[in-house]
């Protein structure tokens, strides 16, 4: 058997940092950069959420009469407003899944590699 026959079965692995070398990373300006852009997402979409969320309740609660308003057939604008927070839900996680992709895996990925080195 060849090197290459055992490698290919055998799970890859990378090294195990130290405590220190987490903590020097944390401090590094790429994961200072990866939680700053992490942040600049979260934040603004949580604080847009609650805020929608939060107007719904006090529709619901402080104007019944604006909330019955028929749209179509037995169809009210508090039912459209419900399902719009759901379609609100789903959008965000979209919108997440794809910024995630685009700006935070690589980043994470890089972080990855120089801690922890290359698959072996």
């Amino acid at each position: 058997m060849t090197t290459a026959d055992l490698s290919e079965g055998a799970p890859q692995k990378r090294r195990t940092p130290d405590a220190q070398a987490f903590v020097d990373m944390q401090a590094s300006p790429e994961f200072q950069e990866l939680r700053h852009r992490l942040r600049s997402f979260v934040f603004p979409m949580t604080a847009f959420f609650l805020a929608w969320y939060a107007a719904y309740v006090l529709l619901a609660t402080y104007a019944p009469e604006f909330m019955a308003t028929k749209v179509i057939g037995n169809v009210n604008l508090g039912i459209i407003l419900g399902l719009g927070q759901f379609v609100t839900t789903f959008v965000i996680t979209a919108l997440y899944v794809k910024f995630a992709n685009r700006e935070l895996d690589p980043r994470s990925a890089a972080i990855r590699e120089e801690l922890e080195g290359p698959l072996q």
